[in-house]
């Protein structure tokens, strides 16, 4: 197969829908496999805390501020099992803790104390962090919301507590827990959720990182020297800064810009980004200034779905556009190959 990075400017626009289809063949999703990052919780750790949460409230007949607090004493994941029991974010529990107790607590200690009891599930929150107001804030919300009945909403709206487990308050708890649920009531919950959505939201960096790690290792073995950008990093010169600047941002010569995304409508943006960059080059040419050749590296599905808009940015990079199963080829058909020591 030959890719559109090893032809002329020329071949590229003769036989542009060719090369379309070759650089899809060479995306790959990884969403079957995700990332277990730091934070992950297994399910035997997960169901530990939820024994001691249901041995705390006696079977959910007895849930208090106490009782939960005590749950996570005993046991600091008996947290993120009552946030599930919500059915919320840490962001959302903070807001609604806030609303009710009229105490501040932002989205940043919910997200923090949320995370480090998934680090160490097994670690003790400590006195101070058991004691804060925040903490009891949240407690306080979870309570009202596990025993009130759910408020008289909008035909056309559904309430977010208006599900299996918590749709008649402790009755439906209660009866969760000892009896289960029906595996349609299961799948239809699973079908609002989807699957592992959380856990994906909160390693969507790691899983860009993955992109950008194996370009960091092609580029460190060849011995050339690269400036990788930090996230929302402002680079002089660069109404937007790219991924990798080489050799650095004083004196550029190539950028690469990595993006991943099993989302064909997320890929559209991010296609968008790369001809920015492209744009920017030209700009520079225009005005009589030494210009940097732009490279894209792409990886996921979404990409491999608009033609459209892999034929404006093979024809806007010179189809200098590569994926993890051509990566191979990224040094010699670039600029970078100037830059190997």
């Amino acid at each position: 197969m030959t890719y559109p990075f090893e032809v002329s400017v020329e071949e590229l626009h003769v036989h542009l829908d060719d090369y379309v289809t070759a650089i899809f063949q060479t995306l790959e999703s990884e969403f079957m496999a995700l990332p277990r990052g730091g934070g992950f919780v297994d399910y035997p750790t997960f169901v530990t805390a939820y024994e001691t949460l249901k041995q705390a409230t006696q079977a959910f007949t007895t849930v208090s501020v106490d009782t939960l607090w005590q749950a996570i004493h005993a046991r600091p994941l008996a947290f993120v099992v009552i946030r599930t029991i919500l059915g919320f974010t840490p962001p959302e529990w903070a807001y609604v803790a806030s609303q009710r107790t009229g105490e501040t607590v932002s989205q940043g200690y919910a997200r923090s104390l949320d995370r480090d009891v998934r680090m160490a599930p097994h670690k003790s929150l400590g006195v101070q962090r058991l004691n804060s107001p925040k903490l009891h804030a949240l407690l306080i919300a979870a309570e009202g919301l596990m025993t009130q009945p759910l408020p008289v909403v909008d035909p056309k709206k559904i309430h977010r507590l208006d599900k299996a487990d918590t749709g008649e308050g402790l009755t439906s708890i209660r009866s969760t827990a000892a009896l289960g649920i029906p595996y349609a009531m299961l799948l239809y919950e699973r079908l609002l959720g989807r699957p592992f959505a959380g856990h994906r939201d909160s390693i969507s960096e790691l899983i860009g990182n993955g992109l950008e790690e194996l370009i960091e290792t092609t580029l460190t073995k060849a011995h050339i020297t690269f400036r990788k950008t930090k996230r929302a990093e402002k680079i002089p010169g660069f109404e937007q800064a790219p991924d990798f600047i080489i050799p650095d941002e004083f004196h550029p010569q190539v950028i690469i810009e990595a993006k991943i995304t099993e989302d064909d409508g997320t890929a559209r943006d991010k296609v968008a980004r790369i001809l920015r960059l492209v744009g920017m080059a030209e700009e520079r040419v225009r005005q009589g200034q030494p210009t940097y050749q732009v490279i894209a590296c792409l990886a996921g599905r979404g990409f491999g779905v608009r033609r459209e808009d892999m034929r404006q940015l093979l024809l806007a990079t010179h189809g200098k556009v590569f994926t993890p199963n051509t990566i191979e080829y990224l040094i010699p058909h670039t600029r970078l190959a100037e830059y190997v020591t």
